[in-house]
């Protein structure tokens, strides 16, 4: 059973591993956005945006709904975001000890 556990932790972490995949979060986070919007808003091909959400929605990280041709998604938890905030704040403290770092030479 931990192991499950596991496996649904990295399934999480996975579905963030990823560029295009983080800036469609951000899009996502002024709420339920059409698929039509977000891929020419975030220059991606319209397969490729399907390719990143069945991945986020495969995560547990986004919702779909369908009406007519379009589809909407939207961030199931928002809490997501918190997550996103820790790592950019590592992101950050990583650039600014290898700055540190490079003064000293």
């Amino acid at each position: 059973m931990k192991d499950k556990i596991y496996e649904l932790k990295a399934d999480i972490l996975s579905a963030l591993g990823h560029p295009n995949r983080l800036k469609i979060l951000e899009f996502l986070k002024e709420g339920e956005q059409c698929n039509c919007d977000i891929y020419p808003a975030l220059n991606l091909e319209q397969s490729n945006l399907s390719r990143h959400m069945k991945i986020l929605q495969e995560a547990g990280i986004v919702s779909a709904r369908k009406s007519g041709l379009r589809v909407y998604y939207k961030v199931i938890d928002p809490r997501i975001y918190d997550v996103i905030e820790l790592v950019r704040e590592i992101v950050k403290s990583n650039i600014q000890r290898n700055m540190d770092l490079l003064a000293q030479l």
